[in-house]
């Protein structure tokens, strides 16, 4: 298993923010948000939204940076993604 985060390129509340997600199981990736001190708040049905502060912290704790779209295609491949148009069904 990996956990990847993306570059803080969204912004929102007055800061930039990131994606961290994985690339084979949620169970794994809450662990990894828990162990690391990222609130279950920020968990968006596949990924978690985190504050681009967060960044550096996460890589050293083993998340693994790659760009936006190498984040949604491993996204993808895990089968744990969650369309934009399933979203508002899957809430």
């Amino acid at each position: 298993m990996v956990i990847l985060v993306d570059s803080p390129l969204w912004p929102a509340h007055g800061r930039m923010w990131s994606h961290l997600v994985s690339d084979r199981d949620l169970g794994e990736l809450h662990a990894f948000a828990a162990r690391n001190d990222i609130p279950r708040r920020a968990f968006d049905l596949d990924h978690y939204d985190v504050p681009e502060e967060s960044l550096e912290r996460l890589v050293a704790a083993g998340a693994r940076r790659v760009s936006a779209g190498e984040l949604t295609r491993a996204l993808i491949a895990s089968g744990l993604r969650v369309r934009a148009k399933d979203r508002p069904a899957a809430r």
